[in-house]
């Protein structure tokens, strides 16, 4: 069976891969295509398309942009977008400049806390990555200030604790109008990750159906019991496409593999397969 993987992160965000090792990476694992969905960020599209043609692997646009319903962080993942788009441009560039302020408040934060940590030091050690949370938690442990990034984000940087900062966010709605008009189709992102009831998690997928959500991403690495089959069936409720990605992060999640996630995972071309005549049915008016 050939397979993909249609979430992967890159150093374009908090990834420690560059675009063009990620695909080879990819090569070497034997994925037939991949999707780089940067969170809130396309910089590394144009590198990631023009390594699929040098190693032979089908590349696929994405973006994984950041929500928030119900005071709970939703993700939505963009395929084939168009990163050029003005609108989802200007988003990018509002996500941008907010994730900036957040990071020089976090860093007050964390020196409040008696950690030797500045911005200057920070953008140093990680000049081509996109900087966020994940490079706060390596600058400790690398620089032997706290033991590992699990303990950093635990204690002092994860939701909810003592140095973090809430990030500017949007409704799951708008981002499916965003990735739209980009010319993508809008995946809900890893359902398992969230903390709401069922029925919370319906009325949700109801809403940004009813704006035009295009899939529900039912093979995750962190997918549990019978997560699949259940997010099979409210793909099949709502006329849903299925989608399925690692998440991987490179060293960031180490736990997690290109296209195998944590062992298991195995997403099939038939997935991409449908989304491609998806597409096709809708730019010719046939659905």
């Amino acid at each position: 069976m050939k397979t993909i993987d249609l979430h992967v992160h890159s150093t374009g965000s908090d990834g420690t891969l560059t675009p063009a090792e990620l695909v080879l990476e990819a090569k070497k694992n034997g994925l037939s295509a991949l999707a780089l969905t940067d969170h809130d960020s396309t910089d590394g599209i144009d590198a990631f398309v023009t390594a699929g043609k040098t190693y032979g692997i089908e590349t696929v646009p994405g973006v994984e942009l950041s929500t928030e319903y119900e005071n709970t962080e939703i993700h939505v993942v963009g395929l084939f977008i168009d990163p050029e788009t003005p609108a989802l441009k200007e988003q990018l560039r509002m996500f941008r400049e907010n994730r900036d302020n957040r990071n020089l408040k976090m860093i007050d934060l964390l020196r409040e806390q008696g950690f030797d940590i500045t911005a200057e030091a920070l953008y140093a050690r990680y000049p081509d990555s996109v900087v966020a949370r994940p490079h706060m938690a390596r600058y400790l442990t690398d620089t032997h200030q706290v033991e590992d990034m699990k303990t950093v984000f635990d204690r002092y940087i994860g939701d909810g604790c003592i140095c973090y900062v809430e990030r500017y966010k949007i409704s799951p709605m708008q981002a499916v109008g965003l990735i739209h008009e980009a010319g993508g189709i809008a995946i809900l992102a890893h359902p398992c990750l969230y903390k709401i009831s069922s029925r919370t998690l319906s009325e949700m997928i109801e809403q940004m159906k009813a704006v035009g959500l295009d899939g529900i991403e039912a093979l995750y690495s962190c997918n549990e019991g019978d997560d699949e089959r259940k997010y099979r069936e409210i793909a099949g409720k709502y006329g849903l496409l299925l989608s399925g990605g690692s998440d991987f992060h490179g060293t960031n999640k180490p736990q997690i593999r290109l296209g195998s996630g944590k062992g298991d995972l195995a997403v099939p071309y038939d997935f991409l397969a449908a989304m491609k005549k998806y597409r096709s049915d809708r730019e010719t008016g046939s659905r």
